[in-house]
């Protein structure tokens, strides 16, 4: 007989539903919160009237943080041996605090994790503050989070004495610059960078280290992952299944290097990289320089056409003042510590970066507001 899918909206999901999916009596998919048009497109992946693949307990669509999301399929056992593998790895069972949409799988883990665990997470409440939610989790348990990036930098300002009430907070979903994870470890904050991605069933590398079960390879620079937690393929795209999975590995996007001991490095992703009079620049270390800057809270650095030299790089920037620091000012700091081919030839002024119903940037989003020159 024939299972289909049951979509549910972010706003109506609850941990039964997730604990029905790894079981296996209700296969599931999120609904991700937000304008109608976000909502429809995930309709559309989802394709909830055709019926589900053969071994898909859950199906979570892709951010498209490089163009139109994907419908990812997810076994059960994947999903639990993620969680599973997580929990070992931090120490053992714990209570979560829920920050991130569940729509994505960052959130949608933190279920899992959560009913893998026995316990019923705890969610931050739209507005509320993080000591607030700290102080409904139970007492003597050990405390588990996971933050975007941005989230890290906005509870360290705000709350730091609730940061450090965890035992673990993983952070993950962009890329954490190392100035920020180094102020969070000044601050007693026990942060856990990850590394993952829906087609592992979330982070499957903490740390650089893999979680159990999982193994790490970079043929050609590329980084693939093997184990468990993988997902079977894409939605109703059998071409783009074959194309990224195959002899029990997924070939990511991402650019890496292992060292001897086997832990992993991301370099950034593999199509982001802009080529810059035949240099290769990596957008995530251009974009970290950029937030050491004391002008600038954020930055997205994108690659645009220049008939000069081939690419030109842009940086599109958040002032942390009133004033932006001018393009000459940011050449300097940048070529003063990643060289001259990573120093921006052109500057667009943000008032905020968009981000995809997942946190992360939206590349293409930037992309598409900076003007011709």
């Amino acid at each position: 007989m024939a299972r289909h899918l049951t979509l549910v909206p972010a706003a109506g999901l609850t941990q039964a539903d997730v604990r029905a999916a790894l079981d296996g009596d209700r296969p599931l998919a999120v609904l991700p919160a937000g304008p109608p048009a976000a909502v429809e497109t995930a309709r559309a992946v989802l394709r909830a009237e055709d019926p589900l693949e053969d071994g898909a307990d859950l199906v979570v669509v892709t951010s498209g943080s490089t163009g139109t999301g994907r419908g990812v399929l997810l076994p059960a056992d994947a999903v639990r041996a993620s969680a599973s593998a997580t929990l070992d790895r931090l120490g053992g069972p714990g209570s979560w605090l829920l920050t991130l949409p569940v729509s994505a799988i960052a959130g949608l883990q933190v279920l899992c994790r959560s009913e893998v665990a026995g316990r019923a997470a705890v969610v931050l409440d739209r507005g509320e503050d993080l000591a607030a939610a700290v102080a409904r989790m139970p007492a003597g348990d050990r405390r588990y989070t996971a933050l975007v990036p941005t989230q890290l930098v906005r509870f360290l300002d705000a709350e730091p004495d609730a940061l450090r009430s965890f035992d673990a907070v993983l952070v993950g979903g962009a890329a954490t610059d190392p100035a920020l994870l180094a102020r969070a470890r000044a601050a007693d904050v026990r942060v856990v960078t990850t590394y993952g991605m829906t087609e592992t069933a979330g982070g499957c590398v903490y740390d650089g280290t893999p979680l159990e079960g999982v193994r790490v390879r970079v043929p050609d620079g590329g980084v693939e992952l093997a184990g468990p937690v993988l997902a079977t393929g894409y939605r109703l795209d059998p071409e783009g299944t074959s194309a990224a999975f195959g002899a029990g590995w997924f070939r990511t996007r991402d650019a890496g290097e292992l060292d001897d001991d086997g832990r992993l490095t991301v370099l950034g992703r593999l199509d982001d990289v802009v080529i810059s009079g035949g240099v290769n620049v990596a957008p995530a270390a251009v974009e970290a320089v950029l937030r050491e800057h004391p002008g600038v809270t954020d930055a997205v650095v994108v690659g645009r056409p220049d008939p000069e030299w081939g690419q030109r790089v842009v940086a599109a920037v958040v002032p942390a003042g009133d004033r932006a620091p001018d393009l000459g000012e940011l050449r300097r700091w940048v070529g003063d510590r990643l060289g001259a081919p990573a120093a921006p030839r052109q500057l667009h002024v943000l008032a905020a970066v968009p981000t995809l119903h997942t946190g992360k940037p939206d590349r293409r989003a930037v992309a598409a507001r900076i003007p011709e020159v």
